[in-house]
């Protein structure tokens, strides 16, 4: 062992020894014991290492591969170890003298005090590798990663990693030069896991596992657990121990008593990386984004994965840390920090959070001790088909427990209120992407995952249980039915399923040329045959304006007025449908090109004396108008689940390019929403309304303030006793060209 850097140790001054030192006998261990505490195969180390009690004394060991000289003292004289140039110390101390537990140490000439932590036992206890081999730790990560802790009075750091298949692991850093000889790790028996207290060794420090697998391969791998790492291109894993005070008390008090299904939710989805990026860190960001999220009235924020990555062109969804937020943008307390902002601006937090695979980097949880680990022995169920990663085998205990911890750790340590976990359809398929022949059938000879299956209710039920008012969201693109049904009735368990099929159907109609709306009238009213089936997010997300598919103005039909013009109208039914809002970030003001991750939105086009700005603008106050009239409004939110909020009045008016329904709240107060995805505006047009009286636009997205044409009529409209649409008064209005409009009726004694 070399010396610990000053900066990570607590202080110990170099000293002379003041006693001559007495040499003693050897005592060295059986040969073949030495050979295999060397090579880094001792399963056992501190059986060798250490202090160890003798009939005619004291044994101490001591292994220092790089050093001159170690001297041990005693309560009445200091005594010299002998070494066979090998780097292992030892010797015999005579009678029943029990030496203390630290060394002095010569490096280049250099003495300095240290302690031995191969005389201290393991710092796991039966519990955690009962909860381990049970893969039922939920708080695994304090169990399995680094701990800066005292143990027997002496301040240090624990390590323990799960490794089963190794024949041996030692630990491998920046304070021993990145050379485990020093450092062989104890194997706590069946568990699998192995472990080792450093003395001394402190907040900071690098680190790696060096194992050596049954292959006589050796492998220096990134520690699962690690809880922070090094900024890629490093790869290393960092010793963390958070110091972070919260100030959200509030927010998650109020969380754990909402019911998300009833309540407003409107995301904006963002890429930390490239939002801003002139806005380099974490705290950085928390300096602008929840103002700007506030003034937008979006109630969530949804980041893009979050977990250390290698390769930023993954955009975080090639996982190499999973409990380690990417020091890209600074440290873990930083990412709280964000968090806390974020929460006492009274916005929630979700993350993207990707069980589904992994990549295969040599450093990281591919092949892990060896063998296949994290991943399926079998090569056809291991390999991911769509992205060049692995799959995790949810059928090892101990796997599912490493993904069901990691999904609590970012909900219990980082406070965050929603967990999208994405892919999850690739993770329910034995053939997802897969032609016949290349995949593994269960069982009973489906092509069900259901490990999968079983991993995804058991992550569900536990955060659930531990973490009150957090909600699980299903990126799933099938018709896998109950993906959001209790687990207690065989559902997966999610609390919210991003809607595809909509997605995909609603955009093919957007994209089309107005005069050919009529013949594909169905794209927009079908989702409605399916609505209840699950509980539904309606994402317009990062993966539809990517890799050639165009930004969501620049899909749109027709010149640059009837884009923005179409935008604005489809903004305007998607907040009315039923189903929760999510936007990726630069849609909000309708930039004209796909998101580029290196550059990020387009901030420029709402700048002063960029020609097009107030159209710019006007998209971005219209967003704002959608969301806050939105969260007031509890017809849009009270009811999405059920039903019993939603009610047709005009679904088959193809030749028009109309459609108009109801929102209903639990009182039955009503919003009606009427779309016209035509050129034409439409004035004259008769529709029933579900109340007679007056009733008051409440919002028209063509209205010139947001760059329209502002064709519609004025703000109230009275219907008059003629039957239609099936409701038994009707009124005539005024519909703009590629226009949304929501009425409501007027209330006694309002203008």
């Amino acid at each position: 062992m070399i010396p610990v850097t000053p900066s990570r140790t607590a202080p110990t001054a170099a000293r002379r020894v003041s006693i001559p030192p007495l040499r003693v006998p050897r005592a060295a261990p059986d040969p073949e014991e030495t050979e295999r505490l060397l090579s880094g195969t001792h399963h056992d180390p501190h059986a060798v290492l250490g202090v160890h009690q003798v009939a005619d004394g004291v044994v101490v060991r001591v292994l220092r591969p790089t050093a001159e000289r170690v001297v041990v003292r005693t309560a009445d004289s200091w005594v010299e170890l002998d070494s066979a140039g090998d780097g292992l110390y030892t010797g015999v101390l005579p009678g029943p003298a029990v030496p203390d537990r630290r060394l002095v140490v010569t490096y280049d000439g250099v003495e300095r005090v240290e302690d031995d932590g191969y005389r201290m036992g393991p710092t796991l206890g039966e519990l955690d590798l009962h909860l381990i081999a049970e893969g039922r730790h939920e708080q695994l990560w304090r169990a399995l990663g680094s701990h800066v802790r005292t143990v027997d009075g002496v301040a240090g750091t624990a390590f323990a990693v799960w490794a089963p298949n190794a024949v041996g692991v030692r630990l491998a850093g920046d304070f021993n030069h990145w050379d485990g000889t020093g450092h062989p790790m104890r194997s706590l028996g069946s568990s699998g896991v192995w472990e080792l207290f450093v003395p001394g060794l402190a907040e900071g420090a690098l680190y790696k596992y060096e194992i050596r697998g049954r292959d006589g391969g050796v492998r220096q791998k990134a520690d699962p657990l690690a809880r922070a790492a090094q900024c890629p291109p490093g790869t290393a894993s960092v010793v963390h121990t958070s110091d972070f005070t919260w100030n959200d008390s509030a927010w998650m008090a109020e969380r754990a008593r909402t019911v998300h299904h009833r309540a407003p939710m409107s995301v904006y989805e963002l890429h930390l990386a490239s939002w801003r990026p002139d806005l380099t860190t974490y705290r950085e960001i928390a300096d602008v984004l929840p103002g700007y999220l506030d003034g937008l009235g979006f109630t969530h924020v949804e980041f893009m994965p979050v977990m250390e990555h290698p390769f930023g062109g993954s955009w975080g969804y090639q996982v190499s840390g999973f409990y380690a937020p990417t020091a890209r943008l600074g440290t873990p307390d930083d990412f709280r920090h964000l968090v806390d902002t974020l929460h006492t601006a009274g916005i929630g937090v979700i993350v993207d959070w990707v069980p589904a695979h992994f990549p295969k980097d040599d450093f990281a949880l591919a092949r892990f001790d060896g063998e296949p680990l994290y991943e399926p022995a079998d090569p056809l169920r291991a390999e991911h088909p769509d992205w060049g990663t692995l799959e995790f085998d949810y059928g090892r205990t101990e796997v599912r427990n490493f993904l069901v911890a990691n999904a609590v750790y970012w909900c219990e340590e980082f406070h965050v209120d929603g967990l999208r976990v994405d892919a999850v359809a690739s993770m329910l398929y034995l053939d997802y992407s897969r032609p016949p022949g290349a995949w593994t059938p269960n069982a009973q000879g489906g092509n069900e995952n259901d490990d999968a299956v079983r991993f995804l209710q058991e992550m569900n039920a536990t955060v659930y249980r531990r973490c009150p008012g957090v909600i699980t969201i299903a990126e799933e693109s099938t018709a896998w039915p109950g993906v959001t049904r209790p687990t207690d009735t065989g559902g997966l368990g999610f609390g919210l399923k991003w809607n595809m099929g909509w997605m995909h159907d609603s955009l093919a109609y957007m994209a089309r040329e107005t005069v050919h709306r009529r013949y594909h009238h169905h794209d927009m009213t079908f989702s409605m045959v399916y609505a209840y089936s699950e509980n539904y997010v309606l994402p317009i997300s990062h993966d539809e304006v990517v890799h050639g598919k165009r930004s969501l103005v620049s899909k749109m039909p027709g010149d640059w007025w009837q884009q923005r013009a179409n935008h604005r109208a489809y903004l305007g039914y998607v907040w009315a449908h039923p189903g929760k809002q999510l936007l990726f970030m630069g849609q909000e003001f309708a930039q004209g090109t796909e998101w580029d991750h290196e550059s990020g939105p387009q901030w420029w086009v709402l700048a002063d004396g960029w020609p097009a700005a107030p159209g710019h603008r006007g998209v971005r106050q219209l967003v704002a108008d959608l969301n806050h009239t939105y969260r007031a409004t509890p017809a849009l939110w009270e009811q999405d689940t059920t039903p019993d909020g939603f009610r047709w009045l005009q679904a088959d008016a193809a030749d028009d390019n109309v459609l108009a329904f109801t929102r209903l709240d639990a009182a039955g107060r009503p919003l009606v929403s009427v779309s016209n995805f035509s050129p034409m505006p439409r004035p004259g047009y008769r529709l029933g309304l579900p109340r007679a009286g007056a009733w008051r636009i409440l919002l028209d997205t063509d209205a010139e303030a947001y760059g329209g044409s502002g064709a519609g009529g004025t703000g109230t409209v009275r219907t008059e006793p003629v039957p239609w649409n099936g409701q038994d008064a009707s009124a005539e209005l005024v519909l703009p060209p590629l226009a949304t409009v929501w009425l409501v009726p007027e209330e006694p004694g309002t203008a």
